[in-house]
Order: structure tokens, then sequence, then C-alpha cells
């Protein structure tokens, strides 16, 4: 049994206006990197296979898909208590998500646009797709009388530094992982339409591909670095941002189980199956995955959810700081031994199997 937060009441930042969610380890974060570094990244060994993804994404499959059909024409009142506010959540996490994409793309095609011409065109396709996704969500959440104000994000959210190929590494996993999110999620809910309570889930088909086409963009940028996956520091690096994306989806999945049961998935076997997909998915790119089937991988990842719950609950107690202090010490030693034995396992080898992935 998954033991999810208590969804708390929206904080407003002004009448209809949503507050931003507190900072932390699991929010969306917002990121700024080497500009110049990546503008003088040498491409030109898959120059080929980069125009090739490029033209797909100049095509724009998706330029009519984010239009509100009718049935958003309602009202949406009988979506209330912990559904509505759990549902609140995830439109504002993944709208905040999408927008965090936007800004680093559309600054990376900015900046690229005199260096590197071909790289600029193509982040500046992902900023445009970012965009439409989290103007679309925005949208949603307007028909619950909230919205983000998305300037205010721009100018007051903090910018996380990272060098390209941290930027590269962890973009690739955000797209992929969030294509099997979307997809799986709609399978479920074509198979089960009455847990479909809100008309933005059938829009995830579509919209899933956008994901994969991103993600596509990304491994063309790993596997045109040799210094992304053929050394030993690569498999070391490789290893661990598999690892942070794996826990942080984990974490947040359990602690939002709530949404989870209210369009009828169970939260944990969907934080595997995500996860074993996109596992799978990272052995195009990467030169080594992560064992998921270890008997211990996700029963190490759930202990972390658990003193996730266990530190939130700690951090919310009228304990004095210096108790609080002391409470925390073993539970996040916990967290970090048990993060540490999966590091540790050892992966497999995708460089030595990559021709049976499809």
């Amino acid at each position: 049994m998954v033991k999810s937060l208590q969804t708390l009441e929206p904080e407003m930042l002004k009448p209809g206006v949503k507050a931003p969610v507190k900072e932390t380890l699991l929010t969306p974060r917002f990121y700024t990197t080497d500009f110049e570094a990546i503008a003088q990244m040498d491409f030109s060994g898959h120059e080929s296979e980069l125009k090739a993804v490029i033209e797909e994404l100049k095509s724009d499959y998706n330029r009519h898909h984010f239009v509100r059909s009718e049935e958003f024409e309602q009202c949406w009142d009988s979506i209330d208590g912990e559904k509505r506010l759990a549902f609140i959540e995830f439109l504002e996490r993944s709208c905040t998500s999408e927008f965090s994409g936007f800004l680093l793309f559309k600054e990376l095609s900015r900046r690229l646009k005199n260096k590197n011409p071909l790289l600029a065109e193509g982040f500046g396709y992902l900023s445009r797709d970012e965009a439409r996704h989290a103007g679309f969500l925005n949208k949603a959440m307007s028909d619950f009388n909230l919205s983000l104000d998305l300037g205010y994000l721009t100018k007051n959210r903090t910018y996380t530094f990272f060098p390209p190929e941290w930027v590269i590494y962890t973009v690739y996993l955000s797209e992929k992982i969030g294509y099997w999110r979307y997809i799986i999620m709609f399978r479920h809910l074509e198979s089960h339409p009455e847990n479909q309570f809100y008309p933005l889930f059938r829009y995830f088909e579509s919209w899933c591909q956008d994901e994969n086409r991103h993600g596509d963009f990304f491994k063309v940028l790993v596997r045109s670095q040799g210094k992304l996956y053929d050394n030993w520091k690569a498999r070391l690096w490789v290893r661990f941002f598999l690892l942070s994306v794996f826990a942080t989806h984990t974490l947040t999945v359990l602690e939002r189980s709530t949404f989870y049961d209210s369009v009828g998935l169970d939260a944990r076997q969907y934080n595997i199956d995500v996860i074993e997909k996109t596992n799978e998915t990272a052995a195009r790119a990467f030169p080594v995955i992560l064992n998921t089937k270890h008997p211990d991988f996700f029963r190490r990842l759930e202990k972390c959810s658990e003193n996730n719950l266990k530190l939130t609950e700690i951090n919310s107690s009228n304990k004095p700081k210096i108790v609080k202090f002391f409470q925390k010490i073993p539970v996040i030693a916990s967290t970090v031994g048990h993060l540490l034995r999966i590091y540790l396992t050892k992966p497999i080898d995708a460089e030595a199997t990559r021709e049976m992935v499809c």
C-alpha cells in the first residue's frame, strides 16, 4: 500500500493566480548552461542524422493538435475534494516542467543562432513545442479558476547551472520518461474510459510523440560526442543520471498516489512500468543502463520514498529544530545507503546488446 502526502489547498499569489510551489529537490527545476561550450561542439560526424531529426521537428505534426474541444466548455465543479487538489497539482507540475524546457531551449536557440545555425534551428522547434504544451496546461488550470503567472516564474525562479554534458543527459531522460508517462497513462485510460474524468487525457497519445521526438534530438547529441558515452567516466555519469531520474520519479509518484488513484492507476505499478520502459529506451543512447530486474532495485527505491515521507513528517512537526535535525540524520543516512547500493549494482552493458534494442 502506498502512503501519500496530504494535498493542501492552493496558495494564491493574487486572485486567480496560484503561487508557485516551494522549490525542493522534487519540484521541476529551471536550468542554465555554458552556451558557448555547446556552440563549439562538433556534430559533423552525425550531421545527416541531426538534420533528419530536425526535419521531423520542423514538420510540426501536432501544430493543430492543441486546440481545445467543446468538451472543455463546461463547469468542472464535479471534480472536487482531494481529487481536484491532486489534479491541480499535476497540472501545475506539468506546466512548470514544460515551461522550464521552453526557457532553456529558447535561450539555446537565441545564443546559437549565429554560431551553430543547425543546432539553433532544432532548439527553436523544441521551444515551440514546450511553449505550446505549457500554454495548454495553464489553460486547463483556468478551468479550475486558477493559472500560473509564467512571467513571474521566469523572473523569480532559481536557475540551476548544469554543464552541457549534464544538460544533455538530463533532458534526454526527461523527454523519454515524459513519453512513457504520457503513453502509459493514455493506454490505461483508453482501456478504462470511466476513469477519464477530464478531456486533457485524450490529448496524451499525440502529445507524447513530441516528447519522443525531443528525446531523439538529444539522443543524437549524446551519440555525436564520444566523451558522453565512450569512456569509463561517461559510464559512471550515465548510471548517476539514470538513478537520479528514477529516484526522483519514484518519490514524486508515490507521494502523490491520490492523483493516480483518481485515474484508476496503481501508483507503485505505474512507477515500475515507466522506469522499466525508460531504462530500456535509454539503451539506444547510453553505454550502460541500470539493472531494474535486480530484486532489490525497486525495493530500495520504495524505501527511499518511505524515508522521504518520514522527512516530510519530521519537517512539518512542531518539535524544536535541533530535535528535528537529529531525527532526520538516520533517515537521510538510510536513503543515501539505499541509493548507493543501487548505484553499485552491476549495470547492463548496452553497447554489447545494442543490436537487440528495437
